[in-house]
């Protein structure tokens, strides 16, 4: 088993749709491992603490799986986006809320979206369908995230900084009428 590195390293890139990019993926080497889907997150916080600390609890359903999901600081890069992360799958996705709700915790945004995922051995590829335009997130090894978007044709200037949960905000979008 691999073990993941505790600091998560993606790009996401603005795309007019994500049909295109299957077989451009194919093409550089890309595997896809879950077909498109709908995903959805929620995050979690306690009066604000999280996000004071730039930080983000996020509990993901997706592919059948519950995930947890703890995002730490964002660290300063010109163009990727760079920041420490742990994620556990989780059993039993009721109880959890249950647990984080005992602990204090109260969901502070919902999100959905439907997202492909492609692989190879240094990068995941995420074709993500949101309410507001498609993205294509890499994740990965640095240098493979560089090169992979050069070989998708895709300039810097397609990068979007923001997180979802940004986005989300930004659009007017996320409210809890969409949580579980």
């Amino acid at each position: 088993m691999t073990q993941k590195s505790p600091l998560e390293t993606e790009l996401k890139l603005r795309i007019p749709a994500t049909a295109p990019y299957g077989p451009l993926l194919a093409a550089l080497g890309f595997q896809p491992t879950s077909p498109a889907q709908p995903e959805s997150s929620v995050l979690w916080d306690r009066q604000d603490e999280l996000r004071a600390k730039e930080s983000a609890l996020r509990v993901r359903r997706y592919a059948g799986q519950t995930r947890l999901t703890w995002k730490g600081p964002k660290v300063p890069d010109a163009l990727l986006k760079i920041r420490p992360e742990l994620e556990t799958g989780v059993e039993d996705g009721a109880a959890l809320e249950g647990i984080l709700r005992a602990l204090g915790f109260e969901p502070v945004m919902a999100m959905e979206k439907v997202r492909a995922v492609w692989s190879r051995a240094e990068l995941v590829a995420c074709l993500d369908e949101t309410p507001f335009g498609c993205y294509l997130e890499l994740e990965g090894d640095p240098q493979a995230i560089r090169g992979a978007m050069e070989g998708l044709g895709l300039a810097p200037d397609r990068a979007e900084p923001r997180s979802y949960p940004e986005l989300y905000r930004a659009h007017g979008l996320g409210g809890l009428t969409q949580a579980r």
